[in-house]
């Protein structure tokens, strides 16, 4: 690709950022439809002012990561029903400066959960209480999950468990539940902290499924953990992967490249480790 007046300006934002291989990601789907756009990474504590550079600027579209997914929900011009509900927008288009929110995590989370397990009646812990798992919260709840809630902060986890209708359990107290599913969305055990876990080893049982939303490292201490208990696990990469590929349509009106897309996140991986 050559870098002209031309090129679109696409990027992601979020503090820290530089870890984020949404790049790799984004930019291999731009050069397999040969179109002339680049995808860089925003690292910045100033919401707002970011805000207001992608109007300023003409950024066509930018994802939106930890902390900020539900922080530029009141800077948009708009956000689309499901975002709205979740109250967590990572994905932003930028039409003729107008800003449109969007939530692709879903999308993401539901399909990558559903390549290893039938969700309807299943139970779910889920941990975290920032975007990814609102987004993960809300539609698991539409697919019959029935659903517990923990977090760091106690307050942030019982505002979800409250929006979600279901119980908050707290820390230190998880650890003897039983539940068929672990979803796990917290930044805990996320490179380059790869030694920590959130979850208590006495939490995994043989046979339960675990899903950890970090792709980097890709296999986490938690995923490690609970392969060794005997349980199914399931990697962020999946749901990075597919979330990428609905952003992408979002910003372009084309199909991902989703095979290129994820061997681009695949080899900066390999040179990360």
């Amino acid at each position: 690709m050559i870098i002209n007046q031309k090129t679109e300006l696409y990027g992601v934002v979020g503090y820290p950022i530089r870890h984020s291989l949404s790049p790799a990601m984004h930019n291999a789907g731009f050069s397999a439809h040969g179109k002339n756009a680049l995808y860089l990474a925003f690292q910045t504590r100033d919401l707002e002012g970011c805000v207001r550079g992608i109007r300023a600027l003409g950024i066509r579209g930018v994802s939106v990561t930890i902390p900020y997914k539900s922080a530029v929900v009141p800077l948009l011009d708009e956000v689309d029903g499901l975002a709205k509900r979740i109250g967590a927008v990572n994905t932003v288009v930028n039409d003729h400066g107008r800003l449109l929110g969007y939530n692709t995590d879903a999308v993401g989370a539901l399909t990558a959960l559903e390549e290893k397990i039938e969700l309807s009646g299943k139970t779910c812990l889920l941990i975290g209480a920032g975007g990814a798992a609102r987004a993960i919260g809300f539609i698991l709840k539409d697919y019959g999950v029935r659903l517990s809630i923990s977090n760091r902060s106690h307050r942030r986890g019982e505002d979800l468990a409250s929006a979600l209708g279901c119980p908050f359990v707290a820390l230190g107290k998880i650890k003897d539940m039983h539940m068929d599913l672990l979803v796990q969305t917290t930044p805990v055990g996320m490179y380059p902290y790869k030694d920590q876990c959130i979850a208590p080893p006495d939490l995994l049982r043989e046979g339960m499924v675990v899903m950890d939303v970090i792709y980097n490292p890709r296999e986490t201490r938690l995923l490690t953990m609970a392969r060794d208990c005997g349980c199914l696990t399931i990697d962020g990469l999946g749901m990075f992967i597919q979330q990428g590929a609905e952003q992408f349509r979002l910003w372009t009106g084309l199909d991902a490249p989703v095979t290129i897309m994820r061997q681009a996140v695949e080899e900066a991986l390999k040179r990360n480790l």
